[in-house]
């Protein structure tokens, strides 16, 4: 049977995605586009904003309009907060939750063989996926850990996802093995609040440092993190070769009150000096950063204050968000609440400075080396992907293959946004 997946949300959705499609694939279902014809279609949901539920909502009503014979699943952070409106729906048949996600396969085969097929019947386990080999991506994500405690005011997700919790450190040493034998070339740890990863006496710092000794020829990419006070220690990884300069540090808000109201747990003084030291130990290194705008009684002053942090640290990218009502939330309950209005005005102005550090950053790198791995080739024979800072790069040359590192000199930019890169040989890159 064809199989087609949708993924929205997180790079832990993607991941989580990529498991299963590589276990259907084992069992011998077709994966075809999404946009395609399917005898099952699976939507991992995302509930972050409102737009992400009108989003997946869309995707589910899409599903059901290319094959109305078709078995649509619902699953993904949607499925836990929206659970008994999505059962009442006809266009779905199967409403699974992100602790029994991994269970799909299992779930599905049973009702094509007449057996017990309801979610609620399986085992919880949010750790149980098989090491992807067949994927949507050429980057291989890596699953370390689950859930948060931080309880931040304007976010659902210890609702949706649980309470931390951390895979076992010998799992994801052996997952990471497999899937540098199935040829992946770049390995991204992901998780919900990856810095807590703790097992045993093993911290996020000494599970990185475990990794970057394995054998193999790939690098190691940190996905989106919270900006948790790490140590110099943390910082000395990043001389490790394998170990690529770029983090995705989730600001949210430069202003030291509105932090205090979304209760976050770093200052923005404490985020700038991070920032900092790592830029004045490693001049090159990328930062981008996620950013919410018009957060309840955000005035402007304390816009401002966002305004110039995001100027002054030189992000790369701000991924910008408007603030969006949670229900159950404590911000649903805060007084002031912003106009959509001025919450898009403010969300353009940080768009502008995200697009200008974007060119001012990716200009600096110009007559600088990158290991670049080729994720697709275009059909006309461009090549693109990333260098190791996190820059998308194109590449035109002969006999180049996806899932392959070239080695590129950076020589300018693609009508002004994009780098054009050349090869050059593998003794200039350190």
């Amino acid at each position: 049977m064809k199989i087609a997946f949708k993924t929205l949300g997180c790079r832990l959705n993607q991941y989580e995605t990529d498991a299963l499609a590589s276990r259907f694939h084992q069992g011998s279902y077709e994966l075809v586009d999404f946009n395609e014809q399917a005898d099952i279609y699976i939507v991992n949901t995302c509930t972050v904003t409102n737009q992400s539920d009108q989003k997946s909502r869309q995707t589910i009503n899409q599903a059901r309009n290319k094959n109305k014979d078709a078995i649509v699943v619902v699953t993904g952070c949607m499925a836990n907060n929206y659970k008994k409106s999505l059962l009442e729906t006809n266009a779905i048949d199967f409403v699974v939750d992100n602790e029994r996600k991994s269970q799909i396969y299992s779930i599905l085969e049973n009702h094509f063989r007449g057996t017990a097929a309801d979610p609620e019947g399986f085992d919880k386990d949010v750790f149980s996926y098989e090491a992807a080999y067949k994927t949507f991506h050429t980057r291989s994500m890596i699953k370390i850990q689950d859930g948060c405690d931080n309880f931040c005011t304007f976010c659902i997700i210890p609702k949706v996802r649980g309470r931390a919790v951390s895979r076992p450190a010998e799992e994801i040493y052996t997952n990471i093995r497999q899937v540098i034998d199935h040829g992946f070339k770049e390995v991204v740890l992901t998780g919900v609040n990856i810095g807590r990863y703790l097992d045993g006496t093993t911290n996020f710092e000494r599970l990185v440092e475990n990794i970057l000794h394995l054998e193999g020829d790939f690098r190691l990419r940190i996905s989106s993190i919270e900006p948790d006070g790490f140590s110099d220690r943390f910082f000395d990884l990043f001389e490790h070769p394998k170990l690529t300069p770029h983090l995705h540090l989730c600001l949210q808000s430069g202003s030291e009150s509105v932090l205090l109201r979304m209760r976050r747990m770093y200052t923005a003084a404490q985020f700038a000096a991070m920032v900092n030291k790592l830029k004045s130990r490693f001049p090159d290194f990328n930062i981008t950063t996620d950013m919410i705008v018009g957060f309840p009684g955000e005035t402007e002053e304390e816009f401002e204050q966002s305004v110039q942090m995001a100027q002054e640290l030189e992000f790369s990218h701000i991924h910008t968000f408007k603030y969006s009502i949670r229900t159950g939330t404590r911000a649903e309950r805060m007084p002031d609440q912003i106009s959509e209005k001025v919450k898009n005005q403010r969300s353009a102005i940080l768009r502008n400075i995200s697009t200008a550090n974007k060119k001012e950053y990716y200009s600096t790198m110009i007559g600088k080396p990158q290991r670049m791995l080729i994720e697709r080739i275009t059909s006309d024979g461009t090549a693109r992907g990333y260098g190791e800072n996190y820059i998308p790069l194109r590449l035109k040359g002969k006999n180049l293959q996806k899932n392959q590192f070239v080695n590129v000199l950076l020589t300018g930019l693609h009508e002004g946004k994009e780098p054009e890169v050349i090869t050059i040989p593998a003794t200039a890159v350190k």
